[in-house]
């Protein structure tokens, strides 16, 4: 397995699997700010977006190739905010049904650190549907659990879902920037 950065080229050339990647999490019930009934505009106009931010540098998207095929991806994003050069928002971590538990997120975490670690980003926050596999992923992980907001995120088939909130400190920030 291959993980590396995709560029806004790679994200216009792979666009057909990154649509396929979120397509299955979101068929599969994952929690991702998208409901069932993903149509093709919707997608298009999803990528675009992510591909407009990482021209801007406000995100990173990496992606887990393996046998020439994407079957992962994670994002870092990137706080604007003049106070929040410290900290990034690790969203959409999304791997394939076919190599799900092989380590594939795992490694993408992995890399994600790595990324955020270059970019001086110490502080990496994310959150996940309650009770879901990737509370497990992100525990096992290293990242802390700090509680939970109940019915923050409705579920691809309309069901309210408690969020569980998650940080990890890389490296502490003790003096202004």
């Amino acid at each position: 397995m291959i993980i590396h950065r995709l560029d806004t080229r790679a994200i216009r050339e792979l666009r057909p699997q990154l649509a396929t990647l979120l397509l299955d999490a979101v068929a599969d019930g994952f929690s991702l700010g998208f409901l069932a009934g993903l149509d093709d505009i919707q997608l298009a106009a999803y990528w675009e977006g992510v591909g407009h931010e990482v021209a801007r540098g406000s995100r990173v998207l990496l992606g887990a190739e393996q046998d020439g095929m994407l079957v992962g991806t994670v994002q870092l994003a990137f706080p604007q905010e003049p106070n929040a050069g410290n900290r990034a928002a690790l969203e959409k971590l999304l791997v394939h049904c076919t190599v799900r538990r092989r380590g594939v997120g795992t490694a993408l975490l992995q890399a994600a650190e790595i990324e955020a670690l270059g970019l001086r980003r110490g502080l990496l926050f994310l959150d996940t549907e309650s009770g879901s596999g990737a509370e497990r992923l992100v525990d096992r992980a290293g990242f802390i659990r700090l509680g939970e907001l109940p019915d923050f995120a409705c579920s691809p088939n309309g069901h309210w879902r408690a969020a569980a909130i998650w940080y990890k400190t890389l490296f502490p920030r003790s003096r202004r920037p």
